[in-house]
């Protein structure tokens, strides 16, 4: 299963629309503190109507907190902070499946063609 994680979210629209995504794709959120606002019931309750209810959230303390508890899990980050861009990043391992593909299917031809001589 899938869990969406923010890293100190400092926005707390942006957060409301994550716990309504999460809730209604039934996936776990994860917030790793600290938050850019006061993350209370009260401060968003306007924003995330009552998604909130049918959302599982856990809270972390850290970043270290977080990671502890990840042994042995894959993550995924993802940032708008980054000089990649992961669109160039996934376009290059399909790429690179694409060759070996071919490389794979060229080799079988050949041992074929020599087979039959």
């Amino acid at each position: 299963m899938y869990n969406v994680a923010l890293f100190q979210p400092d926005i707390p629209q942006n957060t409301a629309a994550t716990i309504r995504l999460c809730a209604c794709l039934n996936i776990t959120l994860e917030i790793i503190e600290p938050c850019g606002f006061q993350f209370n019931e009260k401060k968003l309750k306007s924003i995330y109507m009552d998604y909130y209810k049918n959302c599982k959230i856990i809270r972390h303390l850290s970043f270290e907190d977080f990671i502890k508890t990840k042994k042995n899990k894959r993550i995924i980050l993802l940032t708008t902070k980054s000089k990649k861009i992961i669109i160039i990043l996934i376009l290059k391992k399909m790429i690179q499946y694409y060759l070996e593909e071919k490389v794979l299917e060229y080799q079988t031809q050949y041992i074929k063609l020599l087979m039959k001589d």
